[in-house]
């Protein structure tokens, strides 16, 4: 089922011996926009401390309670490796996180896909046409920056969406795979820039995302925009509205749901 990142803010998280805490945002990584870690805001039992805990342990979620139940103590959660949230987190300070819990390297043993992908750029684009500027600094320096992959959605909400011909709007929430824990759509809201309302773009139509600039690069036009089936936030994203929002922009559909 898809679900808004926003509905999920506030959730409880409980361990086999109570609560945790509350879940604060979400960090995924800026290769497959998936989800790898809730940050969960502790109670008074820990001081307020930030922890984060992978989807790999968590249980059966309980929609209804808003509830996420995990397969840890409170004990585990204690001793964890103490690492600031509020700072970028590194490929290192993972290790130390799969090295102390029981979920492992999400990466496995793959050779590092930075350098290509929606993220990478191949020759054609080390020359911005629309600025008249030289990429090809801005890959060196991103290769080498790419120990710190990992993107807050609390951070990246607000990011301006930019199609091939002009900005459309901010990103205000993201849309989730509950069972892969994918972020399948941006929820854009179009402000002034169109006819304020809100739409989702696939994440697999991103071409490239400024990190440094904030901003989303899309391969869509903005009168595409203009007339793609509007976003609701009150209605569910059901397989009916997907399949008629790939239609609509004649894009296929991925059906591979899984990680």
């Amino acid at each position: 089922m898809k679900r808004s990142i926003k509905s999920l803010l506030g959730y409880a998280m409980k361990e086999t011996d109570g609560e945790i805490g509350k879940v604060n945002e979400f960090y995924f990584d800026d290769d497959s926009w998936t989800i790898r870690y809730f940050i969960v805001k502790t109670g008074n039992w820990l001081s307020g401390r930030k922890v984060l805990i992978s989807p790999v342990v968590v249980e059966e979620p309980d929609w209804e309670k808003k509830e996420f139940p995990v397969n840890l103590t409170k004990e585990q959660i204690e001793n964890s490796p103490d690492i600031d949230t509020d700072k970028p987190v590194s490929r290192q300070q993972e290790e130390q996180l799969s090295g102390y819990y029981p979920w492992g390297m999400y990466w496995g043993d793959e050779p590092d896909a930075h350098g290509a992908g929606i993220f990478g750029m191949m020759p054609g684009d080390l020359y911005n046409e629309e600025t008249g500027e030289n990429n090809a600094t801005e890959t060196v320096e991103s290769s080498q920056n790419n120990d710190l992959h990992l993107q807050s959605t609390k951070e990246v909400t607000g990011y301006t969406i930019h199609a091939t011909d002009g900005e459309i709007g901010k990103v205000v929430d993201f849309i989730i795979d509950d069972a892969s824990w994918k972020i399948k759509f941006l929820v854009v809201d179009t402000g002034t820039w169109i006819d304020s309302r809100k739409v989702l773009l696939s994440t697999d139509w991103i071409k490239k995302v400024n990190w440094d600039n904030s901003n989303v690069i899309v391969d869509i036009s903005i009168n595409e925009v203009k007339g793609s089936p509007e976003f609701n936030a009150t209605q569910p994203v059901n397989e009916t509205y997907e399949q008629k929002l790939y239609d609509y922009y004649g894009r296929p559909q991925d059906d591979d749901e899984s990680e």
